[in-house]
């Protein structure tokens, strides 16, 4: 059986083929996690993917990756391993691997700064600019571009594999989620950098692995603030308290690394809160059920983002809902589809973003209700399922 990332080259290329780039290159990202299952993280060493348009992909990596390289699930198209020494010069090696698949693809980009050439390269986006610079300098004729030209199109719409993974994080978010909640009384007094380390213990317990991204808790007057940093203020009684959590979990592969997240917010309350929190909480979860109910394949990305802001604003808070609604989750926590006004993207199945209006009311309190959510071909399905009301300790509605 061929592995999804042999798959992934081959989508790669054929999209090449359509907008005409003779080739795509990789460093150190989720974009080369994704076509290759190879992760690794950026450092001022060269280590490098070339997807050509035609022929064989060609990994430039120094030495000390030899074994790690030979693991990677590509067998067919085969991907060839060009190695450096630390005593050598790697953009040499570099500028080989172009005129070799450039040649091979039928290109015209000359390796000389008097070259003619007017091919195109697609560079991933985030490549640091020391090696783009070497690039350029390997071929000063050639046009360049963006990765996010191919592959976006390519990670937007999640497979069955990264779904289970998706899927399995959403659950463990969930249970961690109930746990929180149960405790109720025993919150109070504890500080929101204790509660979040707790949180992140959970998260392992229950199967993840690392945070998703810094934990939040964010208490009373301090979830105003979206992205908070939890501090050393205590928990009291009647504090509306934002939990923004997630850890990573590891697709089910048989060879080759593929990592994906959980993204869960409830603001939840120990005690009774204040009937304008039981109002705004009420609000915000009306939001988020228009926005979720609004999901189905063709319609656009901020016609799901308008569907939360148009009850928040009839509520009379429109002001206080400062960020778009919502992200897309993959490999990365935050990526495309982005939910959020202008965006005239449409929808398709397998995509997967959260879902997550809310409100912020500067030195009172933030409520914020948050779910990942993947398109099916009818609607959406909900990755997450814990409660979304205020109430902690007992039982709770949902």
């Amino acid at each position: 059986m061929r592995s999804p990332f042999e798959r992934r080259i081959e989508d790669c290329q054929r999209r090449l083929e359509r907008t005409d780039a003779a080739l795509l290159v990789c460093f150190p990202s989720p974009n080369l996690t994704y076509l290759t299952g190879f992760e690794e993280s950026p450092s001022e060493r060269h280590l490098l993917l070339f997807a050509p348009r035609a022929g064989d992909p060609v990994v430039v990596a120094p030495t000390m990756y030899d074994r790690q390289l030979a693991g990677v699930p590509i067998d067919e198209p085969p991907l060839e391993v060009r190695l450096w020494d630390d005593s050598d010069d790697p953009v040499d090696v570099i500028d080989g691997v172009l005129e070799d698949l450039l040649e091979q693809g039928g290109g015209d980009v000359s390796t000389t700064t008097d070259g003619t050439g007017d091919e195109t390269i697609l560079v991933d986006d985030r490549m640091w600019a020391t090696f783009t610079q070497d690039l350029r300098a390997c071929v000063p004729d050639a046009t360049f571009g963006l990765a996010s030209d191919v592959l976006e199109d390519l990670r937007v719409r999640k497979d069955e594999v990264e779904l289970d993974a998706l899927r399995r994080a959403g659950a463990i978010a969930d249970r961690v989620s109930l746990e929180i909640r149960s405790r109720g009384d025993d919150l109070v007094g504890t500080t929101e950098a204790e509660l979040a380390a707790e949180i992140e213990r959970l998260l392992a317990a229950e199967g993840g692995g690392k945070p998703a991204f810094e934990t939040i808790v964010a208490s009373g007057p301090n979830g105003a603030r979206p992205h908070h940093h939890s501090g050393d203020r205590e928990i009291e009684r009647g504090d509306p308290i934002v939990l923004d959590f997630g850890a990573f979990v590891d697709a089910d592969l048989e060879a080759g690394t593929g990592r994906y997240p959980g993204d869960q917010t409830r603001t939840v309350v120990v005690g009774e809160p204040s009937a304008e929190y039981e109002r705004v909480h009420e609000v915000v979860r009306e939001a988020q059920h228009a926005a979720v109910d609004a999901v189905e394949p063709g319609v656009t990305a901020d016609a799901i983002d308008r569907a939360a802001r148009t009850v928040i604003e009839a509520a009379g808070y429109g002001d206080a809902f400062v960020h778009r609604t919502g992200h897309g989750v993959g490999l990365e926590v935050h990526e495309p589809p982005y939910i959020v006004d202008s965006n005239d993207r449409e929808l398709e199945p397998g995509m997967v973003f959260s879902v997550e209006p809310g409100v912020y009311l500067e030195g009172e309190f933030g409520v914020r209700i948050e779910d990942l959510v993947v398109v099916t071909e009818d609607g959406a399905e909900r990755l997450n399922d814990s409660p979304r009301g205020w109430e902690t300790g007992g039982t709770h509605p949902s």
